[in-house]
């Protein structure tokens, strides 16, 4: 079975038991319909990979693409909520944030994902010198995030912004069949200064 279902969601999932081995993990935030986390996992046979999504319909499309695949486990969950507290503290390798919604209308903008409480439950969740990859196709929203960052002390961002390596998800190749700007960030977790 791909889909996640924890025993608890108030306790911290265990990975090694989900998995059914020790391995890398990496989490596909908003993971649509699974169409990146599967080119990835394929990519990456020797890692784990874990998907979050909360719409319904998009879980059973991911799950009809990581069918046959041992290292994919799709959660159905709030992004928030599982990075929060279903994760457990250094546990992720990566987290990938890829086109979250923007929630463009003003008066909704406190729904956007990227906080500074987002971050701080990102930094906890990732191992040492974990990464987070972080694209958008809104540059008001991506000029918040930056600001978002520049206030945290658990990130630094890196020159690892080639994004040559990644399959291209769903969402990236509509925004490039249109010509659109992505603009990108790749973020270390980074010890704080003691």
């Amino acid at each position: 079975m791909i889909e996640l279902v924890p025993e608890s969601y108030v306790d911290r999932v265990d990975l090694r038991k989900i998995f059914g081995r020790n391995a890398p993990l990496q989490v596909d935030l908003g993971c649509g319909d699974g169409s990146f986390l599967c080119a990835l996992a394929e990519q990456m046979p020797h890692h784990n990979f874990l998907g979050i999504e909360r719409l319904a319909g998009r879980v059973r499309s991911a799950m009809h693409k990581a069918a046959k695949m041992e290292n994919v486990r799709v959660l159905r969950v709030e992004t928030l909520y599982a990075v929060r507290y279903l994760l457990p503290p250094g546990s992720v390798e990566t987290f990938h944030l890829l086109f979250p919604d923007p929630w463009p209308k003003r008066r909704h903008h406190r729904r956007r994902i990227v906080t500074s409480d987002f971050l701080t439950a990102a930094a906890t969740a990732l191992a040492e010198n974990g990464t987070l990859r972080i694209a958008t196709d809104q540059c008001d929203y991506f000029e918040q995030i930056r600001r978002c960052i520049e206030q945290s002390t658990d990130f630094a961002a890196t020159n690892g912004n080639n994004c040559s390596d990644f399959p291209t998800s769903t969402f990236e190749k509509r925004f490039q069949n249109v010509g659109g700007p992505i603009y990108r960030l790749e973020l270390r977790k980074v010890s704080p200064v003691t």
